[in-house]
């Protein structure tokens, strides 16, 4: 199985992350396993677009909405397989290998989540993001999700939705999401400002609202505020 695989990242002032976040990508370029890099913009006004086309990206652009560059961007792939990421997530080490590994079992999965931060909170606030996909099958963005082209189109793809796409599309997959052995390393700026026990707080609530069946454009300004 080579070049089956299209990477789609949305985007929108990232330019202080994604070289980063496009460096880890190139393990899965020599190993033939990526066939595109798509990078969705939702309107950068920074260097973000300039970054991904000198890497070699595949760059559209259009509002922001994270569902909805999303789902502009999987539009656009011509991969059997998507792998979503963030732009402040970067993948391990041998993230290449277990991709494929799960890619020829068939199914989707999402990686482990670790922060770019040392000391107890991140490692609980981790720790429950990870209980969290292993046992309800819940994983969010910020963990990367690989599922092939065909069961991404019988979940109907992302929603033009500004918050929750993410788990919006996992529960309409067929079948349980695989949590895969490896960890992506995510940025926990958010966390850092607002506060490990502030902001995982608020997080969970959200999910709870949304799963209950809060309004996502509701939910999206509660979750700008400060």
């Amino acid at each position: 199985m080579r070049a089956a695989l299209s990477v789609v990242i949305p985007t929108l002032n990232a330019g202080h992350v994604l070289p980063e976040c496009l460096a880890a990508l190139f393990e899965g370029v020599r190993e033939g396993l990526i066939r595109e890099v798509i990078v969705s913009d939702g309107g950068s006004t920074d260097e973000t677009r300039l970054i991904a086309e000198v890497a070699g990206a595949v760059v559209v652009t259009g509002t922001p909405s994270r569902g909805g560059q999303l789902r502009r961007g999987a539009a656009v792939a011509r991969g059997a397989w998507l792998l979503v990421l963030h732009a402040d997530t970067v993948l391990p080490e041998g993230w290449a290998e277990a991709a494929r590994a799960q890619m020829a079992r068939g199914g989707a999965a999402a990686f482990r989540l670790s922060f770019d931060a040392s000391g107890l909170a991140p490692r609980l606030v981790a720790g429950w993001a990870n209980l969290r996909s292993g046992v309800l099958g819940l994983p969010y963005g910020d963990q990367g999700l690989l599922v092939s082209r065909e069961g991404y189109d019988r979940a109907g793809g992302y929603a033009d939705i500004p918050l929750m796409e993410d788990v919006a599309l996992v529960r309409a997959l067929e079948g349980r999401i695989t949590l895969l052995p490896l960890a992506v390393r995510t940025s926990a700026a958010r966390f850092v400002r607002d506060g490990w026990l502030r902001r995982g707080a608020r997080n969970l609530w959200l999910l709870l609202r949304y799963l209950c069946g809060a309004d996502p454009e509701r939910l999206a300004a509660r979750y700008r505020r400060r």
